[in-house]
């Protein structure tokens, strides 16, 4: 998105809100689903507080902004991130875009990238990628679908930029948090 368009585009996702969230509170907002960690959700829950707020205040100075995370209420408890996401973000436009992948190329990315191959990783880490697979897109109403498989990073960014173009409001990511 920022390679591909003129503008001010700032990413304020997942690896961006990582970076600067300390050791003991590790993973952030990346935290898997399954209740695994639930001495870190309520700091969840205030990192994607930060992180909506963030969104809005560049959106409202005008920036256009990318943010890439999976959002998913797979905790120990339900932490409703998003209907609060979408009560921070009231007003603003947002183009809530599905980012899919068939867990097959998922496992051959992850072998390429970090040698994990499912057949010998641990059932913790299969079972952790699968509830992932599922988890994030429950319940969500997108505005637009890509899949990584199908497509280079560069051609769905260019679908997500003409999308924007088109200028029709998104209404995905309201639809379900009430």
């Amino acid at each position: 998105m920022q390679a591909g368009e003129p503008g001010s585009w700032v990413d304020l996702g997942v690896d961006a809100s990582r970076r600067d969230t300390p050791a003991p509170a590790q993973p952030g907002i990346g935290l898997r689903p399954g209740g695994e960690r639930p001495d870190l959700e309520e700091q969840v829950v205030g990192l994607y507080a930060a992180l909506f707020d963030a969104v809005a205040a560049a959106a409202q100075r005008g920036d256009d902004v990318v943010v890439d995370l999976g959002l998913h209420d797979a905790y120990s408890q339900p932490r409703h991130v998003r209907r609060d996401g979408a009560a921070r973000l009231a007003g603003l436009p947002v183009l809530f875009v599905g980012v899919r992948c068939p867990l097959d190329v998922i496992w051959q990315r992850r072998a390429q990238t970090w040698g994990q191959d499912r057949d010998t990783a641990e059932p913790g880490l299969t079972q952790a990628v699968q509830r992932w697979q599922d988890e994030v897109h429950t319940g969500h109403a997108y505005d637009l679908e890509v899949d990584t498989s199908q497509r280079t990073p560069e051609q769905c960014a260019a679908l997500v930029l003409a999308r924007v173009h088109e200028g029709t409001p998104g209404t995905g990511f309201w639809r379900g948090t009430d």
